[in-house]
């Protein structure tokens, strides 16, 4: 694996790029907290210092110019970092689409102010980086979209809702891009705070123990949809027992009450963190659909 830094050239398929200056990481406080990796099943990132994106581009003879920004999910307590990111990244690359993970950081009291916004400081910054690096990584600045897993989902969404939400000062010229996704994928996504088919884990995690009323309905985005919300498709499994199909149905009917485009697949059976599905010969089809949905964008 090759790391490059600033202004690098982009030569290797997996390029691991940190998202901030060392120095100049947003809401940072120095501690003695350390990055965590725990590889059984899948990797599990928690703790994380420093933000990084980790690159996966296909062959510039395969490539469409879609690129697809990456959140792995995890409760906003851990990132399932392989089976709802690398492993992802890799799939899209088989399409064409360049893969890009994103390891923003999860909320913390010891090593962040304001720990509630990090994920969104973490995930503005990424889209405005990629979309400064567009020419580098063989795409196109106007086809750059995100995916989002479960707590992924919920960053995902809050990134495609608060994209103009001035949530940390300007340090270079790639802050200059615009954080708006071009379009949006949310795969059993935590969308809402407010209802009682939220995720609790989640809420606690990002929000605290005592968040206000004004806190929840801010990052219930379910009520921050707005006609400039980028394009979406949604995928859930009726039977999800951690995050109910809720979730996406109060989004998909807010995009729709704002004539943003809308696509959902709701399955009967799947559970929740079924990531590329492979051994289930239904459920695996969402793959074939995201990439149709993709197809119709252009």
């Amino acid at each position: 694996m090759s790391t490059f830094f600033f202004g690098a050239t982009v030569l290797a398929q997996d390029t691991i790029m940190p998202l901030w200056p060392k120095d100049k990481i947003p809401n940072r406080i120095e501690s003695d907290e350390k990055e965590e990796h725990v590889s059984e099943d899948i990797v599990r990132i928690s703790k994380v210092q420093e933000p990084t994106i980790e690159v996966y581009l296909p062959a510039k003879k395969n490539a469409t110019g879609q690129a697809m920004l990456i959140f792995p999910g995890g409760g906003y307590g851990i990132l399932a970092y392989d089976w709802e990111g690398t492993d992802i990244a890799k799939f899209l690359n088989g399409k064409g689409i360049a893969g890009i993970v994103v390891k923003y950081r999860l909320p913390s009291d010891k090593s962040q102010t304001e720990k509630w916004n990090v994920p969104l400081i973490d995930a503005q910054r990424a889209l405005r980086l990629v979309r400064s690096k567009a020419k580098d990584f063989n795409i196109a600045s106007d086809k750059i979209g995100i995916i989002g897993f479960s707590a992924g989902g919920h960053l995902a969404s809050t990134l495609g809702t608060h994209f103009e939400e001035k949530v940390y000062d300007q340090i270079d010229e790639a802050d200059a891009q615009s954080a708006r996704p071009d379009f949006m994928a949310l795969i059993y996504p935590v969308i809402t705070f407010t209802k009682s088919t939220k995720h609790s884990g989640s809420q606690k995690n990002l929000l605290g123990e005592n968040p206000t009323q004004e806190m929840l309905k801010h990052f219930s985005n379910e009520l921050q949809v707005t006609s400039e919300t980028p394009p979406t498709l949604l995928v859930h499994a009726t039977d999800d027992p951690g995050v109910p199909v809720e979730n996406s149905l109060m989004f998909f009917q807010a995009l729709k009450d704002k004539n943003v485009s809308a696509t959902m697949h709701v399955y009967p059976k799947g559970g929740h963190g079924f990531s590329l599905a492979r051994k289930d010969p239904h459920l695996r089809g969402w793959t074939e659909q995201l990439f149709e949905w993709m197809e119709s964008l252009n």
